[in-house]
């Protein structure tokens, strides 16, 4: 156990020397170099599982979700297969553009979000649960259908100050450790922290299958704990902060393809 902590105070002590200098909120935000998904950090028995939708703990999500696509929900009788049809058709790259603004609403919203926004005003039915296994599913299958698709969010009016209160986010130090997201994930990406590699914290397998928690989360699972990591307050799942940030990270990770559903460590 002392010598756990060790390491980590060893690595704390390297990310703040090494940064000492550098602004909290650089004016012109980055994408790191070069750019690499989670999965390339990943050691070879989870890059297998993930690779493999045999063996994947993931497409289990994925199965319930087809079935919950074409099941009818709520007051409507209607299905998602009512409005949307095959899936495989309809679904095919929308993922990769989530984060975005609404049309309805005129507020950002990620792909859970729009998939209770369509429950609650086209099937009359009660909005999901976050990390609820219904919206997983349901969203873990969408999101297959964009699977091998680059990430491609679009910055532009609408969305700017979401875009910039999420990268003043992910540069600002916060928590009792008093790190940034950037401390981590732009600047010491490839080392060790404990026994885990640190990868630069892009979204694109999300909603994945963790080995830590034994079961499939949210992007926004996943954030909050960073939030704990640096022992800083858990914002909500689904608030607006980690909308915001998801947005940011969504252009961060531009040009990496979409691995919904995910497997991490």
């Amino acid at each position: 156990m002392i010598r756990r902590g060790v390491v980590l105070l060893l690595l704390l002590a390297v990310t703040h020397s090494a940064i000492s200098a550098q602004s909290a909120q650089p004016v012109q935000p980055f994408r790191p170099t070069p750019l690499k998904s989670g999965i390339d950090f990943s050691g070879a028995e989870v890059r297998a599982l993930q690779q493999d939708d045999f063996s994947s703990p993931a497409m289990l999500w994925v199965t319930r979700g087809e079935k919950l696509w074409n099941e009818p929900a709520g007051n409507s009788g209607k299905s998602c297969a009512t409005c949307h049809k095959d899936a495989r058709v309809s679904m095919k790259g929308v993922s990769a553009g989530y984060p975005k603004v609404d049309p309805d609403t005129a507020k950002l919203t990620n792909l859970e979000g729009r998939i209770n926004q369509c429950r609650t005003q086209n099937q009359q039915a009660a909005p999901l649960r976050y990390e609820s296994d219904e919206l997983l599913a349901l969203t873990a299958y969408v999101g297959l259908q964009s699977r091998g698709q680059p990430v491609n969010v679009v910055i532009d009016t609408q969305n700017r100050r979401n875009f910039e209160r999420g990268r003043d986010i992910f540069y600002t130090r916060m928590g009792q450790i008093n790190l940034a997201c950037t401390h981590c994930h732009d600047r010491n990406f490839g080392r060790k922290l404990l026994n885990d590699t640190i990868s630069q914290g892009h979204g694109n397998p999300y909603p994945a299958y963790r080995l830590e928690w034994q079961t499939m989360g949210s992007f926004h699972r996943r954030l909050r704990a960073c939030f704990f990591g640096v022992r800083a307050e858990l914002p909500p799942a689904g608030s607006q902060d980690l909308l915001d940030l998801e947005l940011f990270l969504a252009w961060r990770s531009q040009g990496l393809k979409v691995e919904t559903p995910g497997v991490r460590k």
